[in-house]
């Protein structure tokens, strides 16, 4: 089953130094049927204008990817880590018992870049950064392993975070086909941040989205396509929770 989701019909967030789209319930944007997808909670598109940003804020028991599509993010926090990143590259921090941290925008022109909170598989975890600088070339027209849990040995992606997911990302030229597998037991978010493309007979513009449960998919890029998966286990609460009764969302079914 796949649901489309449209950007214009997102949650927003209009701060004047700050726009974003919100993929589900967050901040000023409240919907009790969108609250999360599985181990997904957050995902936010965030334009930051220049020399604005988030001030230092709290965090726990969350796992936070952030991921750049266009500009610098400058990251600070009370683990003594304080670093900037650009295009295709991401950061992590498992928040755990506790954490604070600021994201700026310190660079000449606007920071595009998503927030992704996934649920940590338990609780308590000591806090932890990281972050990984992607080269942008290595996700040509394949896809990049980006995130996985500590569990899996068999991905070989380099972000390490306390939950059953694995995130994947891929800049497809116009014209190319990628394939991508969701299990029996898995289900996955896509996200395209940029371009056209169109997913199992589905056209999706710039930050449009799918729920994908159950069911293998093919992208075709319609212009240059920049894409993000976040594959995880099948959530039976959250399938019931959103599914049962609104089938008729669904395509592909």
């Amino acid at each position: 089953m796949i649901k489309y989701i449209d950007s214009k019909k997102m949650g927003r967030g209009r701060h004047g130094w700050l726009d974003s789209h919100f993929h589900f319930s967050f901040a000023e944007y409240f919907n009790p049927d969108n609250i999360r997808f599985g181990a997904l909670r957050v995902v936010n598109d965030d334009i930051v204008q220049a020399g604005e940003g988030f001030d230092t804020h709290p965090h726990r028991d969350m796992e936070i990817i952030s991921y750049v599509i266009q500009g610098e993010l400058s990251h600070r926090d009370s683990m003594n880590n304080a670093h900037t990143l650009t295009r295709g590259q991401s950061q992590y921090m498992s928040a755990g018992r506790g954490v604070t941290h600021s994201e700026y925008n310190w660079g000449d022109s606007e920071l595009r870049f998503a927030q992704i909170w996934i649920f940590p598989d338990k609780i308590g975890y000591t806090p932890n950064y990281g972050d990984y600088r992607f080269k942008l070339e290595d996700r040509f027209n394949k896809w990049l392993p980006m995130a996985t849990s500590y569990e899996n040995t068999e991905n070989a992606a380099p972000i390490k975070i306390h939950a059953d997911i694995n995130m994947y990302s891929t800049i497809l030229s116009k014209g190319k086909q990628i394939d991508f597998r969701v299990g029996n037991d898995r289900q996955a978010y896509l996200v395209l941040f940029e371009g056209e493309a169109t997913v199992n007979g589905i056209h999706m513009n710039m930050r449009d989205a799918l729920e994908i449960v159950k069911e293998d998919i093919t992208i075709t890029a319609n212009t240059e396509a920049h894409v993000l998966i976040i594959e995880m286990a099948f959530d039976e609460e959250c399938y019931k929770e959103k599914y049962e009764q609104n089938d008729e969302q669904y395509k592909g079914e």
